[in-house]
């Protein structure tokens, strides 16, 4: 972070490391702050008077309150107690209700840290409107964990980089999670939807209006590519040895 930045706004694909990311600054700066080596080869590392983080989703049903109660309540105790000299990570705040209201409280927790406390802050969100803030916060930047796509399948580079992104590949996680290939298919076809009309046309959404594919397939492109291997093998011309190299390496490329 520059000296005139406050805000970090992270954005990224789900899994791709961006909590883990906020976990390991806070850890350095504790590290640095009693005398610890970091792992890097230099740093400049200002001196925190307190740590304040939100990171993670727990409830506390003994006393009677909800996830995003304690979540609040956690946001409330960092900008209560937080000062200039502190160190301040919040983890996709507002996940816990509607998106309206999340994304609201969201923006006007960044707008207050930004205006009124100015201390060094981490958040990440998969709220990607809230990037357009760079253009209003001065001392915000964005921020995002990359990733690609290849094959068909989403690749997490765990690297960070300058600017915003504006896909979560949450679907690509789904089906990394093996989530049912009919749940998948109507999943992406809601979200072209949405992206469509930028609003939600229940009309449109609605599973009246969804004809799923009749013929579809679930193959990925490395499945594919490893059928169409088999398929142009001549087995007559390997030894048990080849037979027992090639098995193994398609195996590899299926895990």
């Amino acid at each position: 972070m520059a000296d005139e930045d406050s805000v970090l706004l992270i954005t990224g694909p789900n899994m791709s490391g961006k909590s883990t990311f906020m976990r390991q600054v806070a850890l350095i700066a504790i590290m640095a702050q009693i005398g610890c080596f970091v792992p890097c080869k230099s740093c400049d590392i200002p001196i925190f008077d307190q740590i304040f983080t939100r990171i993670g989703a727990s409830d506390d049903i003994v006393s009677g309150q909800s996830t995003f109660m304690v979540e609040m309540m956690e946001v409330n105790n960092a900008i209560t107690n937080a000062t200039k000299n502190s160190l301040v990570l919040f983890d996709e705040i507002g996940r816990g209700t509607a998106t309206y209201d999340g994304m609201a409280l969201a923006q006007a927790i960044i707008e207050y840290v930004h205006e009124n406390i100015g201390c060094k802050t981490l958040f990440s969100t998969h709220y990607h409107e809230l990037t357009s803030l760079e253009s209003s916060l001065t001392h915000l930047r964005n921020v995002h964990v990359s990733a690609e796509e290849v094959k068909g399948e989403v690749v997490f580079l765990h690297k960070v980089k300058t600017g915003a992104i504006d896909k979560s590949y949450g679907i690509n996680v789904a089906k990394l999670a093996k989530i049912p290939l009919d749940i998948i298919l109507r999943a992406t076809d809601i979200l072209n939807k949405l992206q469509d009309n930028e609003n939600y046309d229940k009309e449109k959404l609605s599973p009246y209006n969804y004809v799923a594919p009749l013929v579809y397939d679930s193959k990925t492109e490395i499945e594919e590519e490893v059928i169409n291997k088999v398929k142009n093998l001549n087995i007559y011309e390997m030894n048990p040895m080849d037979a027992l190299n090639l098995l193994n390496e398609l195996k590899n490329k299926l895990k």
